[in-house]
């Protein structure tokens, strides 16, 4: 027995044919992103400590949220 294959557009080639498409938008873009910029962050500021758990803010969220504040 054949089956006839229908010509309506099936959920399977639809995600096909939106993954093909959102290839070719990604390819297409490429060229227009600009160049990575350096980092510009030195050694001793990527590892300095930026939790500060006296400021005002860190305060507010414990006593809003009522957990007991260290």
């Amino acid at each position: 027995m054949t089956k006839d294959r229908k010509s309506k557009l099936g959920r399977r080639e639809f995600l096909r044919t939106l993954g093909a498409g959102a290839t070719t938008a990604a390819i297409a873009a490429a060229p227009l992103a600009g160049e990575a910029r350096a980092d510009t962050e030195t050694n001793d500021e990527k590892r300095k400590a930026r939790y500060k758990p006296d400021s005002p803010e860190v305060q507010t969220y414990y006593r809003v949220n009522r957990y007991p504040a260290k």
